[in-house]
Parts: C-alpha cells; sequence; structure tokens
C-alpha cells in the first residue's frame, strides 16, 4: 500500500509550546521573555498587537568598533537571513549589538517559530566568529 501523509494544524500557547519543545521560559517583563535552550544566548521574545519580536544581545561593541567591523556586520546580514544585526540604544550609554527577527501572530506555524529560534542559533554562531576576529585585531 502507498504510504499516505496527512498533515494537521492545531493551535497552542506560545510559552507552554516553547517549554514542549525544550525551551526555558521566564517573564521578564510587561509582554517580555527570556527564552533559552541549552547553552545558547537567550533570546528575548516580546509580543505586541498581532507581532512577536525577537532579540539576542551580543553584547557592547565599543571597545572594538570600527568601520570594518560595522561593514562586515552589514555584509554579514546577508547570510544570516531572516534575521539580522542591529544597534539597541535604548540606553544610549550602553548600545549593544543585537540579532533581531519579528514575525506576525496571524497565522505563525510551529516550524517557522522553531526556525526563528535556528536561524538566531546560526547567526550567533557567526557574529562570535567575527566579533572573536574583531578583537583579535
Amino acid at each position: 500500500m502507498t504510504r499516505v501523509l496527512i498533515a494537521t494544524r492545531r493551535n497552542e500557547e506560545l510559552m507552554p509550546f516553547l517549554e514542549l519543545n525544550g525551551f526555558d521560559v521566564k517573564g521578564v517583563g510587561d509582554n517580555i521573555w527570556k527564552v533559552t535552550r541549552e547553552s545558547e544566548l537567550p533570546v528575548y521574545i516580546s509580543v505586541s498587537d498581532n507581532n512577536i519580536y525577537f532579540e539576542v544581545d551580543l553584547g557592547n561593541v565599543e571597545a572594538i568598533a570600527s568601520k570594518d567591523l560595522y561593514f562586515s556586520l552589514l555584509d554579514l546580514n546577508t547570510e544570516v537571513l531572516p534575521v539580522s544585526f542591529g544597534i539597541n540604544n535604548s540606553n544610549p550609554d550602553d548600545p549593544r549589538l543585537v540579532l533581531v527577527e519579528s514575525r506576525e501572530t496571524g497565522d505563525l506555524s510551529d516550524q517557522e517559530l522553531l526556525a526563528v529560534f535556528d536561524a538566531m542559533e546560526l547567526a550567533t554562531d557567526k557574529a562570535e566568529a567575527l566579533l572573536s576576529q574583531a578583537v583579535k585585531n
């Protein structure tokens, strides 16, 4: 008999879904959660209206900042899609290099959500390699 696969769909709450998939989830503020998996850097999730925002804090890079570093980060953006590098300047005294991504929540699938975390992990690895090289120079 030919094998027939049936796709099913069910709706689940975001945080319990993440916990069921091996993530540690902690609330850190109004509609903001810190989500960690194994030894990876935490992903901060913020939910507002119909959007979910993801951010990984890679640290303050002022000590190694240069035109070449920023050019390399922008160039790396083409390799780390769908996430991208940015600067979180919410505290002007401590600007942070971050990885960011956002999604609409209206039709967010489990695979799409988990793919964001995988992309963040891969982009973090590329950033670590680039930043390590910048520190050596």
